[in-house]
């Protein structure tokens, strides 16, 4: 009986200890935040952002997190450095008034242990709007190189340039912009967190 009664606690202490919220700092080095966009109708144009941060925190067995990006805004990136100084102009992201963009969740919805959107507020040029992330692709698993467990999602969203002050050339240029989040995180240390 004693045996049983061991096993039983041991049992729940395993179920309880899995049942943890884990921290998850943004590795930028493999995060993609960008942008699409329509250009006068020839095309649809991909800028991305270089310098982005955060956490991410989940609790897979419970079925909830949360995330928080800072994406610094003058380190957005067209491939053009003309194009990157006008797009960061007053009409734009401001980014002399405004430096960063920001993501903080507010719900995330799970399917099993995966989570499958995640709705929070996105704050861009001041203008704070809640927000939808459909996540389109999503996995943990011991990273190879680092030897530590990371995560990693593509999570995507459409918002209007109008919405955040920036609708300068609507509707030449689209209003309708599709933000995309590509995010690895890696595993914070029990004794960083």
């Amino acid at each position: 009986m004693k045996r049983l009664a061991l096993a039983t606690a041991l049992a729940a202490f395993a179920v309880a200890a899995q049942a943890e919220p884990v921290t998850y700092n943004i590795d930028n080095s493999h995060t993609y935040p960008h942008f699409t966009y329509n250009h006068l109708g020839f095309s649809n144009q991909t800028h991305k952002f270089d310098k982005t941060s955060g956490t991410v925190v989940l609790d897979r067995a419970a079925k909830t997190g949360s995330v928080d990006v800072t994406i610094e805004a003058a380190s957005v990136n067209t491939g053009s450095a003309l194009f990157d100084e006008h797009i960061q102009a007053a009409d734009y992201f401001d980014t002399a008034n405004h430096p960063t963009l920001t993501f903080k969740s507010s719900k995330m919805k799970f399917k099993g242990d995966r989570p499958v959107s995640v709705m929070g507020d996105l704050t861009i040029k001041g203008v704070t709007k809640p927000v939808k992330l459909e996540v389109t692709n999503f996995k943990c698993q011991p990273h190879p190189m680092l030897k530590v467990e990371a995560c990693g999602a593509n999570a995507t969203t459409q918002v209007k340039r109008s919405d955040f002050n920036m609708g300068k050339n609507a509707p030449y240029v689209s209003d309708e912009v599709t933000l995309t989040l590509a995010i690895e995180a890696v595993k914070v240390p029990p004794a960083a967190e």
